[in-house]
């Protein structure tokens, strides 16, 4: 760990750590008595809410993108807040909206003046369900809210409460009635995660569990003060320069014609990721190394969460659009070849 501007004691610092794997694991534990399986899933979506992102979750209808959202809203202390994106969906319907109010005033008189009714996205936890079904001006109502943790409404910041974190599903985009994110939305999602299908096992599992008549209770275990608590130490989590500089090598591996760029990228990609995946390898590593007990990050943890943090940053060009090439193939390629030590 690093203590650089603190005093606090090294055994101060383990059991902060000691902490933070209990509290993850009870979450991680709550929310596997209702959803079966997707434990990757599960892991990627709680790395972002201890490093302070959002998560994208992405798959078919029907395997349990709400369903694993919402049992993370009941098992953490927070107020939650749901927006349901439809066509007709407008920006000031998430945001909110100033609205006259009337009071009564002196002499009876009724005193109007203008108020802020805030909107869903004023929750500690919001489920952007369905994202791409709205149309790219209202998803860009959320740009600002998940950047700078506020929202501008007649002139007027508002701040959101703390900590503020969006967790969106979207379907596929080849299905009918879906609009692609903006990439400068898709940008501010921490991890994209993609969540298949239950296995043969998994699916007896979920049918046991929900044809029964007994439905299983979660419990809240994490409150906000804590998960700041935590968020804060992740961040204090040591990464030597070279393991820095890796991750620095992973990001600009993704540019084309650039000086690390493989012949893949150079062939396929149009548009390469912002400083902001090399911010979520770094923590998003930093979280990994702190729940297996490292002082340090280590490489593995930057090759570990790769694709979460970068399929959704990268755009592809016309010949990869052909050809089916997915960004996914793209980041594996990448992890593939770079090497340990710059050259």
């Amino acid at each position: 760990m690093s203590e650089t501007g603190t005093n606090v004691s090294v055994e101060a610092i383990q059991a902060q750590a000691a902490r933070f794997r209990d509290d993850f694991a009870g979450v991680r534990e709550q929310i596997q008595r209702v959803v079966v399986g997707h434990a990757e899933v599960i892991e990627g979506v709680l790395i972002c809410l201890f490093t302070g992102g959002h998560a994208l979750l992405e798959g078919v209808p029907g395997i349990g993108k709400t369903l694993l959202i919402r049992t993370l809203s009941k098992a953490l202390s927070l107020e939650f807040g749901r927006i349901q994106f439809t066509p007709d969906l407008m920006p000031a319907d998430i945001t909110g909206t100033t609205v006259v109010a009337e009071s009564a005033g002196d002499a009876g008189r009724i005193v109007r003046e203008f108020r802020f009714q805030p909107g869903p996205i004023f929750a500690q936890i919001v489920l952007a369900d369905e994202i791409n079904r709205a149309t790219p001006k209202t998803q860009s109502a959320l740009l600002e809210a998940m950047q700078e943790r506020s929202v501008t409404v007649a002139g007027v910041s508002h701040a959101l409460p703390r900590p503020f974190f969006v967790m969106a599903t979207q379907n596929p985009i080849e299905q009918e009635g879906t609009y692609p994110l903006p990439e400068a939305q898709l940008d501010r999602f921490f991890f994209k995660l993609s969540v298949g299908y239950s296995t043969r096992s998994d699916l007896a599992a979920i049918l046991d569990r929900t044809t029964t008549g007994d439905e299983p209770t979660v419990t809240p275990v994490l409150d906000a003060q804590a998960i700041v608590e935590h968020q804060r130490l992740v961040r204090r989590v040591a990464i030597a320069p070279h393991v820095q500089d890796y991750a620095v090598r992973m990001v600009l591996a993704t540019h084309p014609q650039g000086a690390f760029a493989t012949p893949t990228v150079n062939q396929y990609v149009r548009v390469g990721a912002s400083p902001r995946a090399a911010q979520a390898l770094v923590l998003g590593a930093k979280c990994r190394a702190l729940l297996d007990g490292r002082p340090s990050v280590a490489v593995e943890d930057i090759r570990a969460i790769s694709l979460p943090s970068l399929r959704h940053r990268l755009i592809l060009n016309f010949e990869g659009e052909a050809e089916g090439v997915t960004t996914d193939r793209v980041v594996e390629n990448i992890v593939a070849t770079m090497p340990l030590e710059a050259n």
